[in-house]
C-alpha cells in the first residue's frame, strides 16, 4: 500500500494536459481561464464625475459662477470649461476640458443659470480619473474560475470572448451483477446503483463533463463494451470490482483490456483498494465499491484531478482546521477520513464509520482527518477536516 499523498503524486502524474477553446464571455463562468487576458480600454475611458453637482474650473466659499452647459452619461459637454463658469454634471458623464473639481449639489446655491458655492464646500475634486481602475494592457491572470466578479471584470475590459480550458469528459462505468439503476426494480438480490450518481453530481459541481455509462457486469464481454463506451474520455472512472476476489472484474479483466496500472491500494480509511493508471489515451481511476468509500474518494482523490485537468494547481482538497466537541480514540494504522458534523462547540464524528452508510454521510458536512496511528485525542483539540458542504 502507497500513503494518500504518494498516490496523489501519481495520480496527478497521470492527469492529461487538456487543450484551450474560446467561449463566450458568458458562457466563461465557472470555468478555468487558460491565457492572460487583457484590456482593450481602461477605464473609466475619460475623468469622470463622482457625484452629482457642478464642474468647475475652481472651489472657493461664496463663489459666483454662471452655468453654461450640462453633461449627463452618455452625453458628455465638449467645451472647455473657463473661470468664472460652470457645467452642470451627473454622476459618471464625462468632466468638460477646463474643469478641476466637481462642487456637490448640496454645496450649491442656483439661481436661473448662475450658481453661488456654499460657505464649506467639501475638499474634494470627485472625479474618477481616466483609466483610475484599469488601464489598456492591464491582464487577468490565467489559473483562476471565474466567477461573477471576473466576468464583470471582463466586460468592463471590452471582453467578448475567453480562453477556458477545456472541459474534461469523465466516464463513469458502475460494476457488478447486484446493481440497478434508480427507478428499476430491484432483484431480491440487487441494490441500487448509487455511487455514479453522486460522483456525477461532483464532476459537474468541479466543471467536468460527466458521461453516466451502463452498468458493467461481471463478465468480460459487458466490462469490454463499457470500456468501448468510454472511449474520447480524458478520465475513466470505474466503481466497484477494484479488489481481486473472483468477482472483482475490473482488477481482473482490464489489465487484459489494456488496462496499465500505476499503483493499487491506498493506506486510508475508508477506500483502501484503491487503484490508477492508464486505458488507452485516458487516466483511469478504479474506485472501491462501498457508496462511503467511493464518494470520500472522490472527494480525495478524483476531485483534486479533475481541478488539475482544468489548469488549476495540482493539490490535495483543501483542509482547514477545527475544534473537536468531543474526544476521538487513537487512530490505526491508515489515514481516515471520518463523517462528522460541525456544530456551534465543535466537531463531532458520527458513532459509526461503516463504509456502506450512506446515510451518515449524508448527514455529514465534513471529513475529520486522522493520520495514522495518531494518538487519542480530547474535546478541544485541534485537527485537520475537508468540508464536505
Amino acid at each position: 500500500m502507497i500513503s494518500v499523498a504518494e498516490a496523489l503524486d501519481q495520480l496527478f502524474a497521470l492527469a492529461p494536459p487538456l487543450g484551450v477553446e474560446t467561449v463566450p464571455l458568458l458562457q466563461g463562468h465557472r470555468r478555468v481561464l487558460a491565457q492572460d487576458v487583457a484590456a482593450t480600454r481602461e477605464q473609466p475611458p475619460f475623468d469622470g464625475a463622482a457625484m452629482d453637482g457642478y464642474a468647475v474650473t475652481e472651489v472657493a466659499p461664496g463663489l459666483r459662477l454662471k452655468v453654461i452647459g450640462e453633461s449627463a452619461a452618455g452625453h458628455g459637454f465638449y467645451q472647455t470649461v473657463k473661470s468664472g463658469e460652470a457645467v452642470r454634471i451627473f454622476t459618471g458623464a464625462p468632466v468638460p476640458e477646463g474643469a478641476r473639481a466637481v462642487v456637490i449639489q448640496e454645496d450649491v446655491v442656483r439661481d436661473g443659470d448662475w450658481i453661488t458655492i456654499g460657505d464649506t464646500p467639501e475638499d474634494n475634486d470627485h472625479i474618477r480619473p481616466a483609466g483610475g481602475d484599469f488601464k489598456i494592457g492591464d491582464s487577468v491572470r490565467a489559473g483562476r474560475v471565474l466567477g461573477p466578479n471576473d466576468i464583470a471584470l471582463l466586460a468592463s475590459m471590452n471582453i467578448a470572448e475567453v480562453p477556458v480550458t477545456r472541459r474534461p469528459i469523465v466516464a463513469l462505468i458502475s460494476t457488478g451483477d447486484e446493481l440497478v439503476m434508480p427507478g428499476e426494480a430491484p432483484g431480491p438480490d440487487q441494490i441500487i446503483a448509487s455511487n455514479a450518481l453522486g460522483l456525477h453530481a461532483l464532476m459537474r459541481d468541479l466543471g467536468a463533463k460527466p458521461r453516466l455509462l451502463p452498468i458493467a457486469r461481471d463478465n468480460e464481454a459487458s466490462l469490454r463494451t463499457a470500456f468501448d463506451l468510454a472511449k474520447g474520455a480524458d478520465l475513466i472512472v470505474t466503481i466497484g470490482g477494484a479488489s481481486v476476489g473472483d468477482h472483482d472484474v475490473v482488477a481482473n479483466l482490464a489489465p487484459q483490456l489494456g488496462f496499465d496500472q500505476s499503483f493499487y491500494k491506498v493506506a486510508m480509511r475508508p477506500g483502501k483498494p484503491l487503484m490508477a493508471g492508464r486505458f488507452g489515451n485516458a487516466m483511469m481511476i478504479g474506485l472501491p465499491g462501498n457508496p462511503v468509500s467511493a464518494m470520500v474518494c472522490g472527494h480525495v482523490f478524483v476531485a483534486p484531478v479533475v481541478r488539475a485537468m482544468l489548469g488549476l494547481p495540482a493539490q490535495p482538497a483543501p483542509r482547514r482546521t477545527g475544534i473537536l466537541a468531543e474526544a476521538l480514540p487513537q487512530n490505526g494504522p491508515r489515514e481516515h477520513y471520518m463523517r462528522a458534523r460541525m456544530t456551534d462547540a465543535g466537531l463531532i464524528a458520527f458513532g459509526s464509520q461503516d463504509s456502506s452508510l450512506l446515510s451518515v454521510l449524508g448527514q455529514a458536512d465534513a471529513l475529520i482527518v486522522r493520520a495514522p496511528r495518531d494518538g487519542p485525542r480530547d474535546a478541544g483539540d485541534s485537527v485537520e477536516y475537508l468540508p464536505l458542504r
